[in-house]
């Protein structure tokens, strides 16, 4: 029964160092993530690791597809993240990337992207959108997108109220940027980006509701009817004037902020990577986190972007999983010490018996031999 017991106790020792070296790698990891939750440079990081570790070849199979796709700016934002992480690229692929990047930075090429997006305000890539930036500073881009949108409301049509909030606070920080000379151009640019990411589709759904919500109380629908009755993009002056009076720069709080986290994402990490963000960001949040992810990271960002999505801003796994993990690594833990402490106590009680029984059978022998000495 002894030998039993202390033959339980040596298993249920090797089970737990079983369990324990099988669970101990996603205990490190769920470790590593949950002290990293708050700090987006450093969860991006933990999580490429991973990432790169499962597929070394991710990297190369992400340059061949932006390169094919002919965004040169994506496929040079992977290239440093790979320098980044130590990941050998072949020479061919860098120097076609570094071609891309030539030709994208053009003289012809940005010439011709500027343009489309001043006259228009459809930007598709970096020169379409520094076009479209410039023409909002000269208040042409949101004079245009207001009147525009302010005839739709004022007739009863369909009205992009995103759009027209976005635009009417725009010509509103645009004066303060001229005042400041730039020191709020984050700002501006960053309600620009996204006021031309919702024209194009590609502003998220959760940021889609929760700016429309921020946004309608931003206009005064009366006073802007009234200015856009009497206004026209070719008298953009006195046409923004007349909006600026419709616009109620004290219910706009919200919305600044976010403009202005956006705003940080481009300088430093440039406009793509603000594009990207507003495709996969959900709230205010999410914007705040990507800025501070674009601030540590710069032009690795889109990279992060492509290859984690939303999981370069938040936990891929919910806390609730990743402390389970951690619990269950303490369980085993407390199981592994458990069992030695029995296994321990099981063998000492053994050799306890055991000298006790030698002891036993020394005296009886020595009782035994005492005996016929007595006798003699």
């Amino acid at each position: 029964m002894n030998r039993m017991r202390l033959s339980f106790a040596v298993a249920g020792m090797v089970a737990s160092v079983a369990l324990g070296l099988a669970i101990w790698p996603h205990a490190r990891d769920a470790g590593v993530v949950l002290a990293a939750q708050d700090d987006p440079a450093a969860l991006a990081d933990v999580r490429l690791n991973s990432v790169l570790r499962s597929n070394p070849a991710l990297l190369g199979e992400n340059i061949e597809a932006a390169l094919a796709s002919h965004d040169a700016d994506l496929a040079a934002s992977l290239v440093a993240l790979a320098r980044e992480k130590n990941v050998a690229l072949n020479d061919e692929l860098t120097a076609r990337v570094d071609d891309a990047v030539a030709e994208q930075n053009s003289t012809t090429h940005f010439a011709k992207g500027f343009a489309t997006g001043l006259v228009t305000g459809n930007a598709d890539d970096v020169a379409s959108l520094s076009g479209t930036v410039a023409g909002d500073l000269f208040v042409f881009g949101d004079v245009r997108d207001v009147v525009r949108e302010g005839k739709h409301l004022a007739m009863g049509e369909d009205t992009d109220r995103l759009v027209l909030g976005l635009a009417a606070a725009g010509l509103a920080v645009t004066a303060a940027t001229y005042v400041s000379v730039g020191g709020v151009g984050p700002l501006r640019a960053g309600l620009t980006l996204v006021k031309d990411t919702r024209k194009a589709g590609r502003l998220s759904e959760g940021l889609v509701e929760w700016a429309g919500r921020s946004t309608r109380d931003v206009v005064d629908t009366p006073a802007l009817r009234e200015a856009v009755a009497s206004g026209s993009v070719f008298r953009p002056r006195e046409t923004a004037s007349a909006i600026r009076a419709a616009f109620r720069a004290e219910k706009a709080g919200a919305l600044v902020r976010a403009a202005k986290d956006v705003g940080r994402i481009g300088e430093a990490a440039g406009m793509r990577a603000a594009r990207d963000t507003l495709k996969i960001a959900e709230n205010p949040k999410d914007l705040a986190r990507a800025a501070r992810l674009a601030e540590a990271k710069g032009g690795q960002t889109r990279a992060i972007l492509k290859l984690l999505g939303r999981g370069a801003l938040l936990l891929a796994a919910g806390t609730f999983n990743l402390t389970m993990w951690l619990f269950g690594a303490l369980l085993t833990l407390f199981g592994f010490l458990s069992s030695i402490k029995a296994t321990a106590e099981r063998a000492t009680a053994s050799w306890l018996r055991r000298s006790k029984a030698r002891r036993l059978r020394q005296m009886a022998a020595q009782v035994a031999l005492a005996g016929p000495a007595a006798q003699g």
